[in-house]
C-alpha cells in the first residue's frame, strides 16, 4: 500500500508560481510512475504531468507545458510540481497518483489515463484569482 499526500497548494495571483509537493510513505518511488492531475468544478478530471522515476522521462500536458516542471528529491521520498505563471484557468484540485513500471512507450501514450496509476492522494487546492 502507498500513501501519497499532497501539499502546497493555496490562492495566488495570475502569474504567480507555487510548488506542489507530493510525499510518499512506506515505501520509496523507485519503479513508479508518478502522475500530477488535475480536476475544476464541473471538468473531467486532467493529465497534467508525470515523471517516469527509472527513466527520468517526464511529460506535459499542452495547457502546462513550458509553464510546469516535475521534478523529484529521492533523498525525501517527495515528487514536486514547480508550477510558474499561473492563469485563472489553473484553478483546480491537483491530485498526484503512482502506479506501477511501465516501458516508456506505454506511458508515452497513457500517462495521461487514470488507469495506468493504483495509489491517489486526497489533493490539494490551487486557487488562482487576483
Amino acid at each position: 500500500e502507498v500513501h501519497l499526500v499532497e501539499s502546497g497548494g493555496g490562492l495566488v495571483q495570475p502569474g504567480g508560481s507555487l510548488r506542489l509537493s507530493c510525499a510518499a510513505s512506506e515505501t520509496t518511488f523507485d519503479d513508479y510512475e508518478i502522475g500530477w492531475f488535475r480536476q475544476a468544478p464541473g471538468k473531467e478530471r486532467e493529465g497534467v504531468s508525470c515523471l517516469a522515476v527509472n527513466e527520468g522521462d517526464t511529460y506535459y500536458g499542452d495547457s502546462v507545458k513550458g509553464r510546469f516542471t516535475i521534478s523529484i528529491d529521492s533523498t525525501k521520498n517527495t515528487v514536486y510540481l514547480e508550477m510558474n505563471s499561473l492563469k485563472p484557468e489553473d484553478t483546480a484540485v491537483y491530485y498526484c497518483a503512482a502506479g506501477p513500471y511501465y516501458p516508456p512507450d506505454v506511458v508515452n501514450s497513457a500517462w495521461r489515463s487514470d488507469a495506468m496509476y493504483e495509489y491517489w492522494g486526497q489533493g490539494t487546492q490551487v486557487t488562482v484569482s487576483s
